[in-house]
């Protein structure tokens, strides 16, 4: 069984800019920022104190059997539950055995930073490492039962249990891509046979003082700390970093013809996936771009498309230099210049970059461009740059009759992951 359609029924997601596909859409085609300052912990001392962070978080019904669940685990489940809600899934005959869970996933570390503390009080003292200072200065709201539900493949087996999927469960962790290779991965699974329908998509937290300054020491995350809501602006010449942000997506990929007999609303169909490797830098793209221009090349391959029936691309969009000349550039060479290449536009201007989340939630957005005939724009958009010379949806939405998007997404590493969405 193979080449078999695949396409989307359902869509879910939780962001910066509130809970659900609906307020989300509306929110970016208004141009709205998720991003603020901190307040889950005191961030007034870093030198990045500003992220797309939410607050308050989530609550779900497994709170109540699983009080220490992970926040990346939250997000999946709010995301997965309004995606299988929306495919009308929920209460149908599906073979449970036939319906699987792929899921990129980030770890959460906040009982990692409690550790950390703790082993700097061990360690204060010259010789052995201080097992009583240890264990005093351990703080007492420790859990080892939370710093289990904080594990990758937590998010995976409680979306799982959630809508009873027995069927194949992945959780991927090729960091920026995640999101969009479990997309890719699951439409290439149910092509094959392995499965009748898949919750795909992507959920991570990673809004927490260890990941911040981490990031904030590569030089990777903007200051602009007095603007929250003007500083993620990719493909502006004066871009100086990205915005941490948090949160999942989830979409529901269906073969063909077991939507179809069910009565399901098809929202779009997935018709090509490209997956490329740098090989290069752990955190640096490959500078000229030559393996993301590969990923989209074997996309465009995989669906038996020519470069000019794509209508939209929903760029990885980061608003580093490295990253948003990189793709520009490979995008050029594929589409042609700005009045030849498709509209671009990164959907993380305004609510910074998910990680492991960000492809899934920009999948939805690219399926809502084509069911509403909406580009969302990329907002903080002032000044052009001649290394990206493309059009990139300046700062207001556009209306455009499209037949095919292209969602792009790249990860730290050089995991290089391209899908392509067709209306239905």
């Amino acid at each position: 069984m193979t080449g078999r359609r695949v396409v989307v029924t359902g869509l879910g997601m939780v962001t910066p800019l509130g809970q659900g596909v609906a307020r989300n859409w509306d929110a970016m085609l208004k141009g709205e920022s998720g991003v603020r300052r901190i307040t889950r912990f005191d961030a007034s001392t870093m030198s990045v104190q500003i992220a797309g962070e939410i607050e308050p978080l989530p609550r779900v019904p497994e709170d109540e059997a699983f009080p220490e669940l992970g926040i990346h685990a939250r997000f999946a489940l709010v995301a997965a539950r309004e995606a299988w809600t929306d495919s009308g899934l929920a209460g149908s005959r599906a073979d449970p055995e036939r319906v699987g869970v792929f899921i990129g996933s980030g770890k959460g570390i906040s009982e990692v930073e409690r550790l950390v503390e703790a082993c700097k009080a061990a360690m204060a003292a010259k010789g052995p490492f201080d097992y009583a200072a240890f264990s005093k200065a351990l703080p007492h709201d420790f859990s080892p039962q939370r710093r289990e539900q904080e594990e990758y493949y937590q998010a995976g087996t409680h979306v799982a249990r959630a809508v009873g999927a027995r069927g194949p469960n992945w959780v991927c962790i090729t960091a920026c891509a995640a999101g969009n290779h479990a997309v890719g991965e699951a439409y290439s699974a149910i092509r094959r046979g392995d499965a009748d329908a898949i919750l795909a998509g992507g959920t991570h937290s990673q809004v927490d003082i260890m990941s911040l300054s981490g990031y904030a020491t590569l030089g990777a995350l903007s200051p602009r700390n007095d603007e929250p809501h003007r500083a993620s602006r990719p493909f502006d010449r004066k871009r100086d970093g990205f915005i941490l942000g948090e949160g999942g997506g989830v979409l529901v990929l269906e073969e063909y013809e077991h939507a179809r007999r069910r009565g399901a609303r098809i929202r779009a169909e997935v018709v090509g996936y490209g997956n490329t490797a740098d090989c290069y830098r752990v955190t640096d793209p490959q500078p000229e771009g030559e393996r993301v221009e590969l990923a989209m090349r074997l996309a465009l391959k995989s669906a038996g498309l020519s470069p000019m029936d794509i209508g939209y691309i929903n760029a990885h969009g980061t608003s580093t230099q490295q990253n948003d000349a990189m793709e520009s550039g490979a995008i050029a060479r594929i589409f042609g210049g700005k009045g030849e290449a498709p509209p671009v536009s990164s959907t993380k201007s305004m609510i910074g970059h998910l990680i492991a989340a960000a492809g899934a939630v920009e999948a939805i957005a690219c399926v809502r461009a084509l069911e509403e005939g909406v580009l969302p724009p990329t907002i903080n958009y002032e000044f052009e740059d001649p290394n990206c010379p493309l059009d990139y949806v300046p700062n207001e939405p556009r209306k455009a009759s499209i037949r095919y998007a292209m969602n792009n997404s790249f990860g730290f590493g050089g995991q290089n992951i391209v899908t392509i969405l067709k209306k239905a």
